[in-house]
């Protein structure tokens, strides 16, 4: 009955994940919305199948650990770095603000001192996800608001973990009382430097070692299978020796990875069954909602509201104003971060496990983030036609001699300023390829799932990036959205219809040339979107042709003749 139960709960919930979140998606919101309202249908509030809330909670906490895997990988300090002028103190001065105002409200509804600071840290962080999404979906995530956008969230992202690490040692202290608090307090500290220098160290070497020994062997299954023991394994022994929580050590394991140049790899292979179990855990946190809570504390609901999307976008909106950043940026950083999501319910569901956030905390929070990711994307979209408004009455207002190259440079932010081209595979075909496209001034990245390969193409300058073309996240770090031509030059790609198919959703406009080793394969390719395809065994077939008949005599006239009529032949019109 108990392994009933486990496929029960998964089946219900993934399939009602899957129903809501693509409606949410096609309807333009974030599909983490679909995703809560499904933990709603599924749960014990809604008539019909209720999930098992115990199993559902253990999955999630996979989902938990692959997510923070997730931000670890993601995490680059010299990005941090680039923008740290702005992002470190608009992050702490919003979260400051948020974290105040969410406590002033806790306690006016009653709530004690320790949930009402919970609830505060817990509206101030905004969801990486949607933050990414939103960014994205708007071709504004390598925009320069996009870096200082994610700047910002990675210094949430920190100080949230730290707060993570810091809770439970806080309140076991008060608990027990056997040790004093700031013994425990330096106790903590003392093993988290521990399982950084630990992680860092020992791991720094370890792990690109090992994932390059798994790398080596060209399995795909295996270098997946790697990842995930390493984000799980290291969780756990965060967990176990350290006194960690799991979440923190996922999030080293991540940054060592990383840093590593697997990165792109790993985000590619092993993000997508951290997608699905994350699913999981947005679906047991929507389980908790009550809707009769809306009409039972309407108050309380509100006044959080006025936080996530209006007190919090407001304090960072003043912030990069006074650091004399363009309105457009402002308003831009101030929009996408005016919402909570899964670092919101992390540090909920831990305060929860520890006795310190109760039922209504919990609904008022899901209340917020279900509103404030809804509202989000919306929100963001209407930035643009607003700044173009504000552009053209500044233009109306004052000559043209008196407009700012500022100005002029923030009205072409997103122009392309060369043509590039994306090479998938640096063979004989690719090398060729990019050479001929270099010589005629186009910019160039390849795409290579040899190490060696892209290690000399890095030392000579070129872009090369070591990662799948079947995954989104190795398509956007070539920059293909900013392309004009995609080409496949590696004839063993796999899977060679699907990376097409992601290329044209990330740049509908693109124009893509694809090479196959078999005939069989072109209808597939271009059913997929590729705009010419190149097979060996046609072009076997043709120079065979050719040097027969020149051999048999046959005018240059008779061979493009026969030439044309075995194109059409093998490769259609």
């Amino acid at each position: 009955m108990h392994n009933f139960d486990l496929i029960a709960t998964l089946t219900g919930s993934l399939a009602a994940a899957l129903v809501l979140g693509y409606v949410t998606n096609r309807i333009g919101l974030s599909p983490i919305v679909g995703y809560l309202l499904a933990g709603f249908v599924v749960g014990p509030h809604t008539p019909g199948f209720v999930a098992n809330k115990g199993l559902a909670d253990q999955l999630a906490e996979i989902g938990v650990i692959l997510l923070m895997f997730g931000v670890g990988l993601q995490f680059h300090l010299k990005e941090l770095l680039a923008v740290r002028r702005i992002a470190i103190p608009g992050a702490l001065f919003q979260s400051l603000i948020a974290t105040a105002l969410g406590t002033f409200v806790g306690v006016a509804a009653g709530w004690s001192l320790p949930t009402s600071m919970v609830f505060g840290l817990a509206i101030s962080v905004a969801s990486t996800v949607v933050l990414m999404r939103v960014l994205s979906d708007n071709n504004d995530l390598h925009t320069p608001k996009g870096h200082i956008a994610i700047g910002w969230l990675v210094v949430e992202d920190l100080f949230t973990v730290l707060v993570l690490v810091l809770l439970p040692a806080i309140f076991s202290a008060d608990r027990n009382g056997a040790e004093s608090l700031l013994f425990t307090i330096g106790l903590a500290v003392l093993k988290l430097v521990a399982l950084v220098g630990f992680t860092f160290w020992v791991g720094g070497r370890v792990i690109p070692w090992l994932l390059g020994r798994v790398a080596a062997a060209r399995s795909r299954e295996l270098f997946m299978l790697t990842v995930l023991v390493l984000a799980l394994g290291i969780a756990v022994g965060s967990a176990k020796l350290f006194g960690a929580s799991m979440a923190l050590g996922a999030f080293l394991a991540g940054m060592v990875v990383g840093q590593s140049e697997f990165s792109l790899r790993a985000a590619g292979e092993a993000l997508p069954m951290r997608d699905a179990f994350a699913v999981l855990f947005f679906v047991s946190v929507g389980m908790l909602f009550d809707p009769g809570y809306l009409i039972v504390e309407p108050a309380l609901v509100g006044a959080a509201l006025a936080i996530v999307p209006l007190g919090k976008p407001l304090a960072a909106f003043v912030i990069v104003v006074l650091l004399k950043y363009p309105l457009h940026t402002a308003l831009s950083i101030a929009v996408v971060l005016a919402q909570i999501g899964e670092f919101s319910f992390i540090l909920a569901s831990l305060a929860a496990s520890l006795g310190i956030f109760n039922e209504r905390a919990t609904n008022t929070l899901v209340a917020a983030a279900l509103v404030s990711i809804t509202l989000n994307p919306l929100l963001y979209r209407l930035i643009k036609p607003f700044s173009l408004w504000q552009l053209r009455r500044k233009l109306q207002s004052e000559p043209p001699k008196n407009l700012s190259l500022a100005d002029e440079k923030a009205g072409a932010e997103l122009a392309k300023s060369r043509y590039r081209a994306v090479i998938v595979g640096y063979g004989p075909v690719g090398s060729t390829v990019a050479r001929l496209l270099r010589e005629n001034e186009i910019e160039t990245a390849v795409i290579e799932m040899n190490l060696e390969t892209v290690r000399k193409l890095r030392e000579a300058g070129i872009p090369a990036i070591y990662g799948d073309a079947t995954q989104s996240e190795t398509l956007k770090a070539a920059d293909l959205q900013q392309a004009v031509s995609f080409i496949i030059s590696a004839s063993n790609v796999p899977y060679g219809a699907e990376a097409i198919r992601l290329a044209k959703e990330l740049n509908p406009e693109l124009r893509v040339l694809a090479r196959s080793s078999y005939l069989r394969e072109i209808p597939a390719l271009r059913q997929a979107g590729a705009d010419a395809v190149f097979t060996g065994e046609g072009e076997v077939a043709l120079a065979m042709t050719e040097f027969i008949l020149h051999r048999l005599g046959a005018t240059s006239e008779q061979i493009d003749r026969e030439r044309a009529h075995i194109r059409e032949d093998l490769f259609g019109r």
